[in-house]
């Protein structure tokens, strides 16, 4: 019907009120808005986005693109636009590259809409436009990888503000969606009900004419270049022309949707305009009131008019359709269930409100039943099949709490299938226990088409309860039941954690990983992490990680940021991946190393929770990484990563790039792809919906290190998680909830409240302030949960229950029973057990005494014998136990009776299944029961058993559990009837196919049936059986199923007729081509048709068959599709007429070419036309054709293309006039040599000219040219150039005389040998000279020549030449004297050894020399030969050469005399060693020296020798072996008696310093190279006789006196060891909050621990005798500014602020001070030097702030604990504290001037600054009786208080310059204030510090160090509020901090 038959049609349908097609509404659009990731366009009458960077260039016409703009007058872009006046108010098409879904001048200013836009991968917008493509072309192969879209949302018309009094109200709505993959784009446009309200508007410049101009809707390709510099207009379409065509926009669609246009607008190949959809619009007039959208159509879509015969869809196409299976479930698009109201599932509301339309959650429409598989890893899409991710579940488990489900009814999805299920608006509430939600069964169809659910098997809370966490309700749904955590925890309902807490994980890490070539085995080794909830931090720790691989596993910080997306912090609308997986799921990832190619697999199992809450994840790793030297830095920026969501799997893929930094190789960047899954159990019985589609997770901090003095790998990374495309805001903006900055305890939730405001509130079980919180004991306080024989156990943030002892968890996995102890035969064998609640008893039977345990018999009893039941659970109980004694586990015991007989009831203690026994224990048939159900009563006596059937045999053969009871999936089982016959039926239940089968089982032919298909009626008798014919033959021997009834895809399988016979029409399953076939099954010429076209009638007749034509014979040979029926592509075919003669014109369908042919289907010369150029005409007649010259016979016979037609490159094709002759000057196309060429085409010689030269005049005549010679043919043909016209280098080229004769003297040109020849150019023996030795004279007459001597016949073999004439480097060539004889002294002329040799040329012994000595006289006689001497054995032994005869260097040879004796001094010729020897050879101790140095007198006697000295067995271990000392070691120096020399030095680094009698280094006399060394002989202060403080006691000092000496029980003080090491596990005070630490003291991350159980922590390995340290040298900061210095522990580091905001991507360590305490910390701004107190060394020090600069000390004496530290710059001073004395001093800058200031009236001192502009010095005491803060003049005078009252700790103390205030940090009232120093003008500045340490001011901003985050902490001074925070990667108390800038600020103090 033509398409106004469609719409009389619909006219007339509606005129009787049936007619029901509307348009879309606004609900149905594409997700946008902010919630949906989009970008807002700025509002404006005229704005351009940002450009749109597409990750993959898209195809618009025909050109590639890789950038798009949106503009506000309704436009999408390819290039930035001009001004709108250029084209808003011009007609159509635009000079620019356009898509127009309403080209037309809109303004948005004043609040008056949005336009949204975004570039996508998300799978539901790629589905849907996948699916809309599909309908509207059927045939398109199409499978969208990106997609654009862009939203108009209620924009308005441009209106001057001076033709109307306000603003019109006329809004449209209104999108465009571009879809593309790699070849393809298409666009839709979408235009909602009553989104169109104005259809025009009005041209700016109209001169008060009252017009209007329609919008434009279309598509423009622009402008095009042509001749270089011209420009047409290019191609364009239009879809509106006036303005009612405006209006109806959304009354019509081309897809047979109202308001939905669909278009192709480019393809890569070829693309000459618009195509719309093929399948017409509709003209709508609303519909009926009430009628809702049906769902039962052809298209079950919009709904389509199933009462018409010409729909446009015919029921022959629903194949096609079905080519392209789609989702049942789209999340993109949902109606109302049939027949329901539409309104309650199209919800038209704004884009940011709960129920806007978003990629997560939006309306359903039931497209068909599965789904177009589209990669979710578009990018990747060439991955082979075999590493496509996909859920690991077996498609027959059922989910949670559903009904079962077989494989028919629930098919394996792969990953890259999209099933998302949309969430319900309105959530009902949950409750605990057994609540059902309120479903009238009635009203609800369960038979969905894909589970099938039952009242009697649904799982119900009653049931399984148990399966859900204790923290948890269960609530019950119609289809099953679900878990929800309760209020206060968070998890998938199974697990449950208390929110706000830190987390932990521990498991184990196995695997091989292969470095370089490598393999080290991972063994089980321990993997502990630790996540801070409410900032998202994630510390990961892998213990004792084998060196070799433990550098190269740095990069892989994807095992920790598992970690960090479970516990990720939550910005809104987001979640972290905890709440849907749970405690147990599996990660499978995969990482491709680049450049290398190395793979690595990783597969993480999460296990659950254990006893204490902590998730337990094991982690298995394969693969291979790439080598990373030792010692190596890696680094890796901040990055973004999208996770898209499924049911029941999340995947991602992403590319990493990392740097790495080593001594070795410097600085390298890398890169991997990490491609991961994660599949876990989920649950939707509740319908409440599925994650978001996709979330976005930010790693902002990714921290990588490997600790090689203990073996652990660690990784530390920030994480927040976020909906796509949510950009940063300013940080000042920024929630501190969301930004983790915030200073709420570890264990404690951060509640944003608005603007920057947020609270703190204790995390479900703890109890505080929220920022200070303590576990709350639920079991002491009696808040537990713990029922009846149950015993609480306190957990942090929570609690478990256990049973007591004798009883245990009943069935609902929380109550606990009683345990029958009995059942498990506890009591002797002579005893009799009785159970009681709780417990047992156990009592001898009569006759026999003791305990019941173990009874003995009584006297004048006699033993009873064991029965067998007795002997059975006995043998169990002992000889079946391990050898440690334990029974083994899992084993079953038999339970027997007081009288010894087996109990009627068995039980398996592991497996919970029950089954009766006989008499002889054995299991009575059909009484086994499974675990959970109620078991069989035994007592009742069993039928009389009949034998068993073959199908019972058959049935009980298979194994359908495994031997602890649990099934076994997959397996065929058969089914048999109540006596035992098999069931006539019988079905897989795996696979769903059924068959019939007979009496024996076997499988009647042609009953099978696959799954969804009705069964064969097995009642039925079979027909008699007749002999297969062919057909069913050839049909049964296709292997259709495998073994396991599994359908094989792809196979050809013939189609038989009933009885037998081919069927006439033979169709191929999967590629859909279709023929005639004969009686034979032979395929009838000419009846092939391709898939999607009308197949051909078989029932004709063949025409009377004619002998094939030759070009039917071509055609037909030409393989075009391969044994299954696959088209073969690229393959040329001819093309053939009716009559069966050649097409005059013949195409290549894949190259494009085209040619004439003639009769023959020769080519017809000239006639060949490349791909989109117009064809030749073929019809008209060839010019008469004369004879090919020989020029075009050469030209023509060139194979210039391939079979093909695709070029061949570097032919030399010769060039022919008009008339065939050869072109006179001819040119090698690809070599651009030239010459010219006589009429045969033969080149005239002298002509070649090389490219880039002026070519030779051919027109000249050639002088006379007498015949070549000899020499001039063997030179030509040497000279011979290879097919590209380039001559062949390294030949050998003869020289000729001006005659033509050879050159008496030829030479070679490459290698340099000359020799003379005679007239034929042959070699004159014995006159070739090597190059540079004057050649042989020519012109002397040969000797007559006598034959070669053996001599002679070796070197000349020796000389020989490889085939460029090039003698054969490094051989050894023998020397010849005149006669030919060999010379007595033979050379090597390359290695330089010389001996001597016999007159065969066999080397004499003894007679060798090495290069550099003087030969052997080789006339003297042998001497008699003597044997060889232990020196000459061990000489010769040593390998000095190779095979070759190269020396090998290195080796050391010992040196023998004359006498084969060992020369008394021997030396090692490549280190310079030199040393004496005794007469074994053996070195003698003391006289080795080292090179450079005078060797030793070997000829004086040893002295008697004493004792070796502890320096020079020191001194003999470095320098033991014969290489000497290893590089950078350091060799002490000894004096002749043995002692330490005083002063030592280092040979490598220069360092010197005084060592004691002992070679123990002096405290404070090392001096850097370059500096006077220290005299050693000024005596130093006496140590005391006591082991000098550790680093832990002096620590353990200074804080015991911090705290007034009685630390509190929440307070921490270090442990340590008896010899003052620090203890492996540290605690606050009397707590259980412990951790792990290094032998520094350094945490180790990830083992803090709140529990009552301390974490098992190692000690620390002891380090080396010599252990090295790096230098102590300074690493200056990157230039800024302004820098914040700050001390932590053993290093100070180095903060750059940009601005006032802390810049931490440039934050690094300044100086490292291994063994230190950097307390004080101060700056001298006119020096650039920091100045620190140290308090483990008890000294002050400073160091220029320069690259390789190193610390100074500066006051070594009389300190005690030194803590703050000040800088008076202006009087060069400075100023400390010493809290153990109580002292305030001062010195010069140098430490000299020292004096006391104050020395009474302070109990502890901590703070001082110094304010130079005022000459003041001010200082905290934090007395705990009395603090205060007081001030003096900087030399002690005018002491004076400035605060007393009102405070606590006053730890930190400041000048705001600015105010001129002094301000301090509290860290008792947590409160920083001001005063003025006279003490008025008091006020607070921020009221709820953490614990403050110190504090700097800088513009408006205080800076300060936080014990309890462990940070750098910003605070506003105007604002009052926390702005910003710092956290170094290595957590541990960060003490002093100042400020470095590069010019002195004012006010500096």
């Amino acid at each position: 019907m033509e398409s106004g038959g469609i719409l009389a049609a619909c006219l007339l349908c509606w005129s009787c009120g049936v007619c029901a097609v509307s348009a879309i509404r606004r609900a149905d659009m594409f997700p946008y808005g902010a919630l949906s990731g989009d970008q807002i366009l700025a509002e404006g009458d005229d704005e351009t986005s940002r450009v749109l960077v597409l990750a993959r260039p898209l195809h618009f016409y025909d050109t590639r693109y890789s950038q798009l703009y949106v503009a506000t007058n309704g436009i999408i872009s390819a290039q930035d636009l001009p001004m709108e006046k250029q084209y808003v108010d011009d007609g159509f098409p635009t000079d620019f590259p356009v898509v127009a879904p309403f080209l037309a001048d809109i303004d948005t200013s004043g609040g008056r809409g949005q336009i949204y836009y975004r570039v996508t991968e998300t799978p539901g917008v790629l589905n849907r436009v996948a699916r809309e493509v599909h309908r509207g072309f059927p045939d398109a192969k199409f499978t969208p990888t990106h997609a654009v879209v862009a939203t108009w949302e209620d924009v308005a018309a441009y209106e001057e503000r001076t033709r109307t009094a306000g603003p019109s109200n006329k809004v449209n709505t209104f999108q465009a969606v571009i879809g593309y993959d790699e070849t393809d784009s298409y666009v839709l446009f979408l235009y909602p009900e009553g989104g169109l309200n104005f259809f025009g508007t009005r041209p700016k410049e109209s001169y008060n004419v009252e017009i209007e101009l329609p919008a434009r809707v279309g598509f423009s390709r622009g402008e095009i270049t042509y001749l270089i510099f011209s420009r047409t207009e290019g191609p364009h379409y239009s879809v509106t022309s006036d303005e009612q065509s405006v209006k109806n926009l959304y009354q019509v669609g081309n897809t047979g949707i109202p308001g939905v246009w669909l278009f192709h607008t480019g393809n890569s190949y070829s693309f000459d305009n618009i195509v719309p959809a093929s399948i017409g619009g509709l003209l709508v007039t609303p519909p009926v009131q009430g009628h809702g959208l049906s769902l039962d159509t052809t298209t079950a879509e919009y709904g389509e008019f199933e009462e018409y015969a010409d729909n446009t869809f015919d029921p022959d196409n629903q194949e096609e359709e079905e080519d392209y299976p789609l989702t049942g479930g789209d999340p993109e698009f949902q109606t109302a269930l049939a027949g329901g109201d539409p309104s309650e599932s199209l919800h038209p509301a704004s884009p940011d409100s709960p129920s806007s339309p978003s990629e997560d959650t939006s309306h359903q429409v039931a497209y068909g039943s599965e789904d177009v598989p589209l990669t979710s890893e578009p990018r990747y899409n060439s991955e082979p099949r075999d590493r496509q991710y996909a859920p690991p579940d077996p498609p027959e488990r059922a989910a949670e709490g559903g009904g079962q489900q077989t494989r028919q009814q629930q098919p394996q999805v792969p990953l890259e299938v999209v099933d998302v299920y949309p969430p319900h608006r309105n959530e009902p509430p949950l409750s605990p226990g057994g609540h059902v939600v309120s479903v009238d069964e009635d009203d609800v169809d369960f038979d969905t088409g894909v589970i099938q659910y039952t009242t009697e098997n649904k799982e119900t809370c009653a049931r399984f309860q148990q399966q859900c966490s204790q923290n948890a309700l269960c609530s019950d749904y119609a289809t099953g039941f679900c878990c929800h955590c309760r209020p206060g925890f968070y998890g998938n309902g199974r697990h449950c954690l208390p929110e706000g807490a830190p987390q932990r994980v521990s498991g184990k890490v196995s695997g091989t990983v292969t470095v370089g070539s490598t393999p080290v085995a991972l063994n089980n080794i321990d993997l502990h992490a630790y996540i801070v909830v409410g900032d998202g931090r994630a510390y990961t720790a892998i213990s004792e990680v084998p060196e070799q691989v433990g550098w190269a596993l740095m990069p892989l910080a994807p095992i920790g940021e598992l970690f960090g997306w479970l516990f990720a912090l939550e910005l809104p609308n987001s979640q972290a991946g905890f709440k849907i997986t749970g405690a147990e799921f599996t990660r499978r990832a995969e990482v491709i190393f680049y450049p290398g190619n190395q793979r690595l697999s990783i597969t993480q199992t999460g296990r659950g929770l254990d006893d204490h809450n902590h998730l337990t994840v094991d982690t298995v790793v394969n693969g291979d990484v790439p080598f990373l030297p030792p010692g190596a830095e890696v680094t890796m920026d901040p990055f973004k990563e999208i996770y898209q969501y499924y049911p029941s799997v999340v995947a991602s893929s992403s590319v990493r790039e990392f740097s790495v930094a080593s001594a070795e190789r410097g600085a390298e960047s890398f890169s991997f792809q990490l491609k991961q899954n994660i599949t876990y159990r989920d649950c939707r019985h509740d319908n409440r919906g599925a994650a978001p589609e996709t979330l976005q997770i930010t790693m902002e901090r990714v921290f990588l290190m490997y600790v090689k003095e203990e073996h652990i790998l660690r990784y530390a990374i920030t994480n927040k998680i976020s909906p796509v495309g949510v950009q940063p805001t300013e940080p000042e903006l920024v929630n501190p909830c969301y930004a983790g900055n915030h200073d709420c305890d570890t264990t404690a939730q951060c509640l944003p409240l608005e603007g920057r405001d947020f609270q703190c509130q204790c995390a479900t079980g703890y109890r505080g302030d929220g920022r200070n919180c303590y576990d709350v004991d639920e079991c002491a306080e009696g808040l537990s949960s713990c029922g009846a024989h149950a015993q609480c156990v306190n957990l942090p943030g929570s609690h478990r229950c256990q049973c007591q002892g004798g009883y245990e968890f009943g069935f609902d996995g929380r109550t606990c029973v009683d345990v029958d102890e009995c059942s498990s035969s506890p009591c002797h064998t002579s005893a009799r057990c009785s159970n009681a609640l709780g417990s047992f008893q156990c009592q001898c039977l009569p006759g026999f005494h003791g305990d019941g345990f173990y009874c003995s018999q009584q006297e004048g009893q006699t033993v009873q014998p064991r029965s067998q039941c007795e002997q059975h659970r006995d043998s169990l109980q002992s000889g079946g136990e391990d050898r440690g004694g334990r029974p083994l586990l899992g084993a079953f015991v038999p339970q027997c009776d007081s009288d010894g007989r087996y109990r009627p009831l068995q039980c398996h203690g592991s497996t919970g299944h029950c089954w009766c026994v006989d008499v002889r224990g054995q299991e009575r048939a059909g009484t086994r029961t499974p675990p959970g159900t109620a078991p069989v009563d035994c007592n009742r006596p069993d039928e009389p058993e009949r034998p068993k059937t073959h199908c019972e045999h058959h049935r009980d053969s298979v194994p359908t559990t495994d031997r602890d009871g649990y099934p076994v999936v997959g397996a065929y089982v058969p089914q048999c009837e109540d006596n035992g016959q098999y069931t006539a039926s019988q079905c897989h239940g795996s696979t769903g196919h059924c068959w019939c089968v007979d009496g024996n089982g076997q499988e009647r032919a042609g009953t099978r049936t696959p799954p969804g298909t009705p069964h064969t009626d097995c009642s039925k008798p079979d027909e008699p059986e007749r002999p297969k014919t062919h057909c069913e033959h050839h049909r049964d021997s296709v292997p259709t199923t495998d073994r396991d009834g599994y359908p094989v895809v792809g196979a050809y399988v013939p189609q038989c007729e009933d009885n037998g016979q081919y069927t006439a029409s033979q169709c191929h399953g999967s590629t859909g081509h279709c023929w005639c076939v004969d009686g034979n099954g032979q395929e009838r010429a000419g009846t092939r048709t391709p898939p999607g076209t009308p197949h051909t009638d078989c029932s004709k007749p063949d025409e009377p068959e004619r002998p094939k034509t030759h070009c039917e014979h071509h055609r037909d040979s030409v393989p075009t599709t391969d044994r299954d029926g696959y088209p073969v592509v690229g393959a040329y075919v001819p093309q053939c007429e009716d009559n069966g003669q050649y097409t005059a014109s013949q195409c290549h369908s894949s190259t494009g070419h085209c040619w004439c042919v003639d009769g023959n289907g020769q080519e017809r010369v000239g006639t060949r036309t490349p791909p989109g150029t117009p064809h030749t005409d073929c019809s008209k007649p060839d010019e008469p054709e004369r004879p090919k010259t020989h020029c075009e016979h050469h030209r023509d016979s060139v194979p210039t293309t391939d079979r093909d037609g695709y070029p061949v490159v570097g032919a030399y094709v010769p060039q022919c006039e008009d008339n065939g002759q050869y072109t006179a000057s001819q040119c090698h196309g690809s070599t651009g040599h030239c010459w010219c060429v006589d009429g045969n085409g033969q080149e005239r010689a002298g002509t070649r000219t090389p490219p880039g030269t002026p070519h030779t005049d051919c027109s000249k005549p050639d002088e006379p040219e007498r015949s070549k010679t000899h020499c001039q043919h063997h030179r030509d043909r040497a000279q011979a150039t290879g097919p590209e016209g380039r001559p062949v280098g390294g030949a050998y080229v003869p020289q000729c005389d001006a005659g033509g004769q050879y050159a008496p003297l030829q030479c070679h040109g490459s290698t340099g040998h000359c020799w003379c020849v005679d007239d034929r150019g042959q070699e004159r023996a014995g006159t070739r000279t090597p190059p540079g030795a004057p050649p042989t004279d020519c012109d002397k007459p040969d000797e007559p020549e006598r034959p070669k001597t053996h001599c002679q016949h070796l070197r000349d073999r020796a000389q020989a030449t490889g085939p460029e004439g090039r003698p054969v480097g490094g051989a050894y060539v023998p020397q010849c004297d005149d006669n030919g004889q060999y010379t007595s002294l033979q050379c090597h002329g390359s290695t330089g050894h010389c001996w001597c040799v016999d007159d065969r040329g066999q080397e004499r012994a003894g007679t060798r020399t090495p290069p550099g000595t003087p030969p052997k006289d080789c006339d003297q006689p042998d001497e008699p030969v003597r044997p060889r001497t232990y020196c000459e054995q061990h000489r010769d032994s040593v390998d000095t050469t190779s095979p070759e005869g190269y020396p090998l260097l290195g080796a050391y040879v010992p040196q023998c005399d004359s006498d084969g004796q060992y020369t008394p001094q021997q030396c090692h010729v490549s280190t310079g060693h030199c040393w004496c020897v005794d007469g074994q050879g053996q070195e003698r101790t003391g006289t080795r020296t080292p090179p450079g140095t005078p060797p030793r007198d070997c000829d004086q006697p040893d002295e008697p020798e004493r004792p070796k000295t502890h320096c020079e067995q020191h001194r003999d271990q470095q320098t033991a072996g014969p290489e000497g000392p290893p590089p950078g070691a350091h060799v002490p120096h000894c004096d002749d008696s043995g002692q330490y020399l005083p002063l030592q030095c280092h040979g490598s680094t220069g360092h010197c310093w005084c060592v004691d009698v002992r070679g123990q280094e002096r405290a404070g006399t090392r001096t850097p190279p370059g500096r006077p060394s220290v005299d050693c002989d000024r005596p130093v202060p006496v140590a005391p006789t006591r082991r000098p403080e550790s680093v832990c006691e002096r620590w353990r000092s200074s804080l015991i006196e911090h705290y007034g000496g009685q630390p509190g029980p929440q307070q921490y003080v270090p442990q340590c060891e008896s010899d003052g090491q620090f203890s492996p596990v540290q605690c606050y005070g009397e707590t259980a909050y412990c951790w792990c630490v290094d032998q520094d003291g350094r945490e180790v991350t990830g083992t803090r621990s709140h529990d009552v159980v301390k974490p098992a922590c190692l000690p620390s390995v002891a380090p080396p005798t010599v252990r090295p340290l790096p230098r102590p040298d300074v690493t200056p900061p990157p230039d800024a500014d302004i820098t914040l210095l700050y001390a932590q522990g053993q290093k100070i580091g180095a903060l750059p602020l940009n601005g006032t905001r802390l810049d931490p991507t440039r934050a690094r360590t300044l100086l490292t001070l291994h063994g230190s305490i950097v307390v004080g910390i101060a700056y001298d701004c006119k020096e650039n030097q920091v100045y620190w107190t140290d308090l483990s060394a008890r000294t002050i020090n400073r160091a220029s702030i320069a690259a390789g600069a190193e610390p100074e000390i500066l006051v070594s004496t009389n300190l005690v604990s030194p803590e703050g530290l000040a800088v008076d710059v202006t009087r060069r001073l400075m100023f400390w504290v010493d809290s153990n004395p109580d002292m305030i001093e001062s010195a010069n800058l140098d430490g000299s001037g020292r004096k006391t200031l104050i020395g009474t009236d302070l109990v502890n001192p901590r703070a001082i600054i110094v304010v130079s502009s005022t000459s003041s010095l001010y200082w905290t005491d934090w007395n705990r009786e009395a603090p205060k803060i007081e001030s003096a003049s900087v030399d002690g005078q005018n002491r004076r208080v400035v605060v007393s009252d009102g405070i606590g700790l006053p730890n930190a103390l400041t000048y705001d310059s600015s105010a001129g205030q002094v301000c301090w940090a509290d860290a008792g009232t947590k409160r920083l204030e001001c005063v003025s120093p006279d003490g008025s003008g008091r006020r607070v500045v921020h009221p709820s510090l953490n614990y403050p340490f110190s504090m700097v001011y800088y513009q408006n901003h205080f800076y300060y160090t936080d014990w309890r985050r462990d940070g750098v902490i910003a605070v506003s001074k105007d604002s009052s509020q926390i702005t910003d925070e710092y956290l170094p990667d290595q957590r541990s108390h960060l003490y002093g901090i100042a400020i470095a800038t590069t010019h002195c600020l004012s006010g500096s103090h």
